[in-house]
């Protein structure tokens, strides 16, 4: 089986679930082509004793149909019935399983749990009851329930208030790769590709594992995303409809907010989403930034100095980014498309902005490289919209930290190294300005500048500039 890369505090979790004494229930979720199944069937290839995924979009009697099979798999013997109804299944589940786990820890593993729960179909009832009557009381026993539709595990499993009220022990919220995790794992390919290539590839795809996994061995970056994004039969091109439809019910109002975060870079707040959208103030809403926040598509920000009620919300999913800047309307299609895209300026603009938001992904690597890790800090990004006869602001990145210092980080993606001349060095000292008046902070001020190639030490940056970080300290862990 090919080698899990990263996932290590998942690992852990999981692996405390296996050396417990008494039964798991462990509910892991996150985004379609994550890896959740991956993970747990390598981790759990020895003690997995039964497998059942849900299909999406089907009939009770699908289910019940598919479960009798995954169970005669399980049990390498001559084709079982079809069970009639949910209770006869967990039933026949719990005759196979019960000798199996007289000595040993064993693991049930239920992929795409929501899918399973059809209308009207009894099969959350009928699983409550498996749990609550017997799978509970088995010390030998982990139950692993898997699915893409984060918000529907968090409010139907891990937030129930029926039988399955508290019931999960242990829960895994599964996230894409960081930059250090992608180099990994395509290393482990045998794919070589230098750390500006590698984070061009992340800024249009991200750190999903089905979506790195389309990059072949001698491929530069420009062509693995010409086929897979700029061919009609590319994994990239349609992915983005397939991929909201399959995790939403009502997937139109979740892609209007997606494109309306992506119209605005600097991110909206919950009201400025209402009104852009025409959504409702009511708790329609609340759950809809619930369900895109937990399936990581966008982040909402506090803002420095302000509580949640103030946050921002942006859009952080790489790959929603660039379909929509790039891949919806092309017009273009195979070799060379994104070679001559690359050249034009959108694709500066759009390169600045994802560099940023992959900056905000990894402010644990930043914090590491500006030598403040083990110090409490908050992060966040900060604006201030200017008003009659005032300068605005906007700090792309801020570390308020409790030694009574705040680094301001400024982000820039370059193909080279950077130059700060003299009118951008205005602007630094602009924002720094605005920032120490509008907030009337005292504590002091390092201006972080955070680039690809680093920047030319000339007198404006020896006049400004506290902190250096170049790209190479997102790759480390």
């Amino acid at each position: 089986m090919e080698h899990l890369i990263g996932r290590e505090e998942e690992k852990a979790i999981l692996q405390r679930a296996l050396l417990s004494n008494e039964a798991e229930l462990v509910a892991i979720y996150g985004r379609r082509r994550i890896g959740k199944t991956f993970l747990i069937r390598n981790f759990y290839q020895k003690e997995l004793i039964f497998e059942f995924s849900g299909v999406h979009n089907t009939t009770l009697s699908d289910q019940l149909a598919n479960f009798a099979q995954a169970l005669t798999r399980s049990m390498k013997s001559s084709p079982i019935d079809t069970p009639g109804n949910w209770r006869q299944a967990f039933s026949l589940l719990e005759s196979y399983v019960a000798p199996l786990i007289k000595k040993q820890k064993r693991v049930l593993f239920f992929d795409e749990f929501p899918w399973i729960q059809t209308p009207r179909s009894g099969f959350m009832q009928a699983f409550e009851n498996f749990w609550n009557m017997w799978a509970s009381r088995q010390e030998n026993l982990v139950v692993v329930i898997c699915g893409s539709a984060a918000s529907w595990m968090i409010r139907k499993v891990i937030n129930n208030r029926g039988g399955l009220h508290n019931r999960v022990t242990k829960r895994i919220r599964l996230l894409p790769f960081n930059l250090s995790e992608t180099e990994a794992y395509l290393n482990s390919r045998k794919i070589k590709l230098d750390q500006y290539q590698l984070l061009q590839l992340y800024m249009a795809m991200g750190g999903v594992p089905l979506y790195l996994k389309e990059v072949n061995i001698g491929e530069s970056t420009a062509q693995v995303l010409d086929r897979t994004c700029f061919n009609k039969n590319g994994l990239l091109h349609n992915e983005f409809k397939i991929l909201f439809h399959s995790l939403f019910e009502a997937a139109v109002h979740h892609m209007e907010v997606i494109r309306a975060l992506a119209a605005k870079p600097g991110g909206l707040t919950r009201n400025e989403i209402i009104e852009v959208c025409s959504l409702t103030s009511g708790g329609g809403t609340t759950q809809l930034l619930e369900e895109l926040s937990e399936s990581g598509f966008i982040t909402p920000y506090v803002p420095f100095e302000k509580t949640s009620r103030d946050s921002i919300y942006k859009l952080t999913d790489e790959y929603s980014i660039f379909y929509i800047k790039f891949i919806e309307n092309s017009k273009s299609y195979g070799a060379g498309v994104w070679m001559r895209l690359s050249e034009g300026s959108s694709w500066k603009g759009w390169s600045g902005l994802a560099f940023e938001s992959i900056c905000l992904k990894h402010e644990q690597q930043i914090k590491k490289a500006i030598g403040i890790a083990d110090v409490y800090t908050e992060a966040s990004p900060w604006r201030y919209s200017a008003k009659e006869k005032e300068d605005g602001a906007q700090i792309d990145l801020l570390f308020d930290r409790r030694d009574n210092c705040i680094n301001l980080c400024e982000i820039k993606f370059s193909i080279s190294e950077f130059v700060i001349d003299k009118k951008y060095a205005a602007t630094l000292a602009q924002k720094e300005r605005v920032f120490r008046q509008k907030t009337q902070t005292r504590k002091t001020l390092f201006l972080t500048l955070i680039t690809t190639y680093g920047a030319k030490k000339n007198d404006n940056y020896v006049n400004l500039i506290q902190k250096e970080i170049t790209m190479e300290a997102l790759f480390k862990n």
